[in-house]
């Protein structure tokens, strides 16, 4: 059995680590507090960390005052004695280091795996969310749902809070809504959802987890031992085969969310109003109102299924519909996510820099009629034909910019010829101007020019906020 898959050997417990030599395998995010947590309960704590930076140095420094042992600059190497390494999501399965632990039978877990563990008697159930793309704004939809019903809860999982501090802190929770990336979910092998979703799966991650089917798999594991629901996307129907292939506590059902109208045991949209017939008596002959499609910000067709599947694990925690509605009604997306930025000369600028692979840009892209589009940066072995082909008819001009932007040059001239591109062949801090520059030469009043670069950022920026915001930046420009 490969690394990642192994039964611990370690009990369950806060008290079962006491003299377990554990290696932490990161700093950053989960690393640290993971050290932390092992070592306040008696583990003899080892942290390797690839990197030898100025922040992990300060990281380790911190940690070696509480007496733990940090080796920076060398994550490869199994330290001797190791009984449980607990990793950081991201770190490849493929490593060197988890393929000594494989050789070693030293099972691995991940920083949720830790924190599902380190759970106290009594501890909130989670209700869960993953998929290709839709996650935090799922989760945090959810989390606004459940304050308006009145429940302690709180967003957690992958989405910048970490669950050990979650678990660990003194803030009592009746519930969490826990985001759950692939990552994550490769090393937990044991965590137990009270309901979960899956909201969409693309390929996304391919490097990491070696092929679509390893990566849906390590999806899938979320529905693994669900109480009450496994909500899956009827207009995806990889994820209801998820659904059949989990194994389940007695009475689970499958859930589905169509932007259709639903039947028996789905909840979908009917009339501008969004409709439960899955949570209700007698689901074959009776439906529940639960808020208008006008209470979703922003009712883009993508976003109005976050809203389905948010509203979908609360209502299998038996939240009732006004607390749907109320929830959604307060709810405000992050930034850089179909974010309006302004209007101007009748064109529409929308920012949705986080659509970071070509199923979040499809979906962007579908939510408009007439749009100038502005993609590109790192392609992450991404392919644009089928992207390129379905939106080719929404089109009225491309400006591409970043390393990769000669992927979608070539899907344009074979599937959307007629299409004007504008190809900017620069990656300096002035490329997203001209960019949003050109993009005002291309649009018509009633247009959108839309930022969906269904790429990466890193060649020309930090991040996808960086992006969006230098995209912000240039459009204010323009209307000043």
């Amino acid at each position: 059995m490969g690394s990642g898959q192994v039964t611990s050997s370690v009990p369950a417990g806060s008290s079962d680590f006491q003299g377990k030599h554990i290696t932490v395998a990161g700093l950053g995010v989960s690393g640290v507090p993971a050290a932390r947590a092992l070592h306040e309960r008696g583990a003899i704590v080892t942290v390797v960390n690839d990197g030898d930076d100025a922040r992990a140095r300060e990281q380790a420094a911190q940690l070696e005052a509480l007496g733990i042992t940090v080796r920076l600059g060398d994550g490869d190497t199994l330290p001797d004695g190791t009984e449980l390494i607990v990793t950081a999501p991201g770190w490849k399965p493929d490593k060197p280091l988890f393929l000594a632990a494989a050789e070693a039978d030293v099972p691995v877990w991940g920083d949720v795996e830790l924190a599902w563990r380190l759970r106290g008697p009594g501890a909130a159930p989670w209700l869960a969310v993953t998929g290709t793309n839709g996650k935090t704004t799922t989760v945090q939809m959810l989390a606004s749902i459940l304050k308006a019903a009145g429940l302690r809860t709180a967003a957690v999982g992958n989405i910048g809070v970490s669950l050990l501090d979650a678990v660990l802190g003194e803030e009592e929770y009746d519930v969490l809504a826990v985001e759950l990336s692939s990552y994550q979910l490769h090393w937990a092998p044991s965590v137990r959802a009270y309901s979960a979703a899956v909201l969409n799966l693309a390929p996304d991650h391919l490097d990491w987890h070696g092929s679509m089917e390893a990566y849906a798999a390590d999806k899938g594991r979320i529905y693994e031992g669900n109480k009450v629901a496994c909500v899956y996307n009827v207009a995806d129907r990889r994820t209801e085969d998820l659904v059949r292939e989990a194994d389940v506590e007695e009475g689970c059902r499958a859930v589905g969310f169509t932007l259709g109208t639903p039947g028996p045991s789905q909840l979908g949209v009917v009339e501008g109003l969004l409709i439960d017939r899955a949570f209700v008596e007698m689901r074959h002959k009776n439906a529940q109102e639960l808020a208008e499609v006008s209470d979703v910000d922003p009712p883009a067709p993508h976003n109005i299924a976050n809203a389905l599947a948010a509203a979908a694990l609360a209502r299998s925690f038996g939240v009732p519909a006004s607390a749907v509605r109320d929830g959604l009604r307060a709810f405000r997306p992050d930034a850089h996510r179909i974010a309006h930025v302004a209007d101007i000369d009748g064109v529409a600028y929308v920012d949705d820099s986080k659509a970071t692979n070509t199923h979040a840009a499809e979906a962007s892209l579908a939510s408009y009629e007439q749009i100038v589009w502005i993609a590109g940066g790192l392609a992450k072995g991404a392919e644009f034909d089928e992207l390129v082909a379905r939106s080719a008819k929404r089109l009225r001009g491309v400006v591409l910019i970043g390393a990769d932007r000669g992927l979608i040059r070539e899907a344009l001239a074979r599937h959307a010829p007629e299409v004007p591109v504008v190809d900017l062949d620069r990656t300096d801090t002035e490329a997203m101007l001209q960019a949003v520059t050109e993009a005002r030469r291309l649009a018509r009043p009633g247009d959108t020019v839309l930022l969906a670069p269904a790429c990466a950022s890193m060649d020309m920026f930090t991040n996808y906020n960086q992006r969006g915001d230098a995209f912000a930046e240039a459009v204010r420009g323009l209307g000043a």
